[in-house]
């Protein structure tokens, strides 16, 4: 008979590793990492890391969210800095700081066809460009740098969000999965309407 305390915990289920220590780890990931002695010159590398990110905006413009989940680690963090500098996310406000679970659980939402936001479902168009990938100093995991351009088509509105991203890649099982995601709009400490889009 097997009880609660022998099954391992579900990251798309609970969050228990948002603890002070991943926070701390988030604050360590994103902080010092763009320097040019950690750039990774090597081309198939390099374009490994671009094909990687575009086909990230492929899947989440035909809102394939399915095969997107399935490109990022189970205890996945996506960060919003909700001010131009960064900051502390325990500290400072953020657009948004989601975890695996509360990520699925927008996407949930997203599917059912009664999320406001998305009534109707946004039509979007991402651009990813100067794609650049930094050693970490630990080995299977690398941060790829991209600027981005985001086309948003809704109601009778369109808009364009643009920024910079971070994602941090860790090799698992001979695959690369996104670990974490930080978001850098360039506007991030104006109003900014609903960013469902931004996943």
């Amino acid at each position: 008979m097997t009880t609660s305390s022998t099954i391992a915990p579900d990251p798309s289920r609970t969050s228990v590793y948002v603890t002070d220590a991943l926070y701390e780890r988030v604050m360590a990931w994103f902080t010092d990492w763009q320097g040019d002695e950690a750039a990774i010159t090597d081309l198939p590398i390099r374009d490994h890391a671009r094909q990687l990110l575009e086909r990230e905006a492929r899947l989440l413009d035909g809102h394939d969210y399915e095969r997107w989940l399935a490109t990022l680690a189970p205890e996945y963090i996506c960060w919003v800095p909700g001010t131009p500098e960064r900051g502390d996310p325990r500290r400072e406000i953020s657009v948004m700081f989601d975890d695996r679970r509360r990520l699925e659980d927008r996407i949930y939402r997203l599917r059912t066809g009664y999320a406001w936001s998305q009534a109707p479902r946004s039509r979007t168009v991402r651009m990813v460009s100067n794609v650049e990938v930094f050693a970490t100093g630990t080995p299977g995991t690398r941060m790829v740098r991209s600027n981005f351009l985001i086309s948003e088509f809704w109601g009778e509105e369109t808009r364009v969000l643009t920024g910079w991203a971070a994602h941090r890649m860790v090799l698992v099982d001979g695959r690369w999965l996104v670990e974490a995601k930080q978001v850098n709009l360039i506007d991030c400490d104006q109003c900014i309407r609903n960013l469902s889009i931004i996943l």
